[in-house]
């Protein structure tokens, strides 16, 4: 008989060929040969998306169009052995379907657990709090244009300790409470990696972590305080306010610290950062306080940062240099120019710019700094001062790459060919430095 090598290949080989299959088709090798039958019975990752198979049933020919949440009720119920992952991008589910699917899989000791849901209203069932072999949780609720006033709700019951295995969490659009958030932080003991983005119900966030190494948080905080976070070595902060009735931003009074700065506040609980993204109105929250012109402690494992600048600001630019000083082992630099207006306290105080670049005193040289991206280059004598600091204090830059602002087709690039000139006259501190303009 000739060699049946599709029956003959290695559980580990077959499992990998299945969980690159969409499901449909993975159920459907089981024609293939008797040892395929149960194949996809076993797979320890199952991953369901409700708009994929929406289109998918399209494509076949099928009597019986199988619903979504027959499908996966007949994954559930036919599987084999443990589940190691649950994905589930679902928009149309009740939520009777979701807390059914959920108690079964608090039973089947689930590791990984993705749920990306389009519903009105949720929550988030007690079983899942009883999954403590969990190591990644994602929570996400995507935002319908007819229901931005609906919610996914995450509320443990009173006798929640945390997950005693979790390493991932990430919370995207989610309602929680304050102090279930900072408990379910200082409550997971081996968390490593932290995203909360959205979730306007937490207002302060307090990081107590000793092993979390990636933070990524995005919303709208009155403080920000990473108590414990010595081990973070890749973070990305963005901070953002409310716009009041005369559509200005306005800085809380929460944000002004009542000793030192926030500069200090923060940086000194990241002494192993390696790269570091400071986004939205955070250099501005970073700025208040007592301004040195140098941490006390440098950030001697900065290779990478990321820093959205208004350059309507003074502060924030000082802020930005005394970040620059103290960072010896920076190699890549990215700058987003920020074009909204400088917040102030008040709406109606209408503060001048206290200082350009040229009247700062630089004082420093990034000895280590290779690649320079420039986003949204406007031309402003503020931005020029700021581009031909850092060609003149690094020199090993090897690239500057700027891009100007996107200009719709009605809007004037009568200054661009200026800005390239003036770009092309500036100095550099090295004789292998270009730089590349992109045109509008």
């Amino acid at each position: 008989m000739e060699l049946d090598r599709i029956s003959s290949l290695p559980n580990d080989v077959t499992e990998k060929i299945l969980s690159r299959l969409p499901l449909r088709e993975a159920v459907r090798t089981r024609v293939l040969s008797s040892k395929w039958r149960y194949k996809s019975a076993i797979l320890q990752d199952l991953k369901f998306n409700e708009y994929v198979w929406r289109r998918s049933q399209n494509r076949y020919d099928d009597q019986i169009q199988t619903t979504f949440v027959n499908m996966v009720d007949h994954a559930l119920l036919l599987h084999i052995g443990p589940i190691r992952k649950f994905e589930l991008f679902a928009d149309e589910v009740s939520t009777r379907d979701l807390d059914r699917w959920l108690t079964h899989l608090s039973r089947n000791s689930i590791k990984e657990l993705v749920l990306c849901l389009w519903v009105d209203e949720y929550h988030i069932p007690l079983c899942v709090f009883s999954c403590q072999d969990l190591v990644l949780l994602d929570l996400t609720k995507y935002f319908l244009m007819d229901s931005n006033l609906t919610e996914v709700w995450l509320k443990p019951p009173s006798t929640f300790k945390g997950f005693r295995s979790l390493k991932s969490l990430q919370l995207v659009g989610i309602t929680v409470a304050q102090n279930v958030f900072e408990n379910l932080i200082c409550c997971s003991p081996l968390l490593e990696r932290l995203i909360l983005l959205h979730c306007d119900s937490v207002t302060t966030v307090n990081i107590d972590a000793p092993n979390l190494k990636f933070l990524n948080i995005l919303g709208i905080f009155d403080v920000v305080n990473l108590k414990s976070t010595l081990n973070l070595t890749d973070a990305s902060i963005g901070v953002t306010i409310y716009t009041d009735g005369h559509n200005q931003r306005l800085v809380p009074d929460s944000w002004f610290p009542s000793s030192s700065s926030n500069l200090h506040k923060i940086f000194d609980h990241l002494p192993y950062i390696r790269k570091l993204a400071i986004k939205l109105h955070c250099l501005k929250y970073l700025s208040l306080g007592a301004l040195p012109e140098k941490l006390p402690k440098s950030c001697e494992y900065l290779n990478v940062l990321s820093i959205e600048i208004c350059f309507d600001d003074p502060d924030a630019i000082l802020t930005a240099l005394c970040i620059l000083r103290s960072s010896p082992a920076l190699q890549e630099l990215e700058i987003l120019m920020d074009g909204r207006k400088k917040l102030t306290r008040r709406p109606w105080v209408v503060e001048e710019q206290k200082c350009s670049c040229l009247d700062v005193s630089y004082n420093c040289t990034l000895s280590q700094l290779r690649l320079v991206k420039i986003t949204d280059v406007s031309g402003v004598k503020a931005e020029l001062d700021f581009i031909r600091f850092l060609l003149l204090s690094s020199p090993l830059l090897e690239r500057m790459t700027i891009t100007p602002p996107q200009f719709p087709k009605s809007a004037s690039v009568d200054g661009f060919p200026k800005l390239v000139k003036e770009l092309l006259q500036f100095k550099r501190e090295s004789k292998h430095a270009e730089i590349i303009l992109l045109d509008p």
